[in-house]
């Protein structure tokens, strides 16, 4: 095999570590894991036009990013200062904050794209 390939394979792996590791140690991440079964289940049953599933997509990805991040953030600071701190704990505060908002926004996208099938239903 060519060595960009295998380092490619090589850094897939390393990352697929990194999803192992947050679903295993980040009790909101397996929320996320739920939450984004549940959400691509309901898309198929409603069949979501192609925009309406560019909403949830990106709704989906923003949320795991922040996820994935905030856990790097406190990994990293809980590694190099595992005492409390005030700065670290403005910084672990403020990376939560980040899934928080995405969260919200992705609850808002689901509520967009969901509510008008949902409502169809009633009918």
């Amino acid at each position: 095999m060519h060595k960009p390939f295998v380092a490619f394979l090589k850094s897939l792996g390393f990352a697929l570590q990194g999803v192992v590791f947050l679903l295993r140690s980040q009790p909101n991440a397996r929320i996320h894991l739920l939450a984004t079964v549940l959400v691509c289940t309901a898309g198929a049953y409603f069949h979501l036009s192609r925009a309406e599933w560019l909403g949830i997509v990106v709704a989906m990805v923003l949320v795991w990013s922040a996820e994935a991040f905030n856990t790097a953030i406190e990994e990293l600071a809980d590694a190099l200062h595992p005492d409390p701190h005030p700065g670290i704990g403005r910084a672990k505060d403020v990376a939560a904050a980040a899934v928080l908002i995405a969260a919200g926004g992705a609850a808002a996208i689901g509520m967009l794209v969901f509510i008008p099938h949902l409502a169809r239903c009633g009918q």
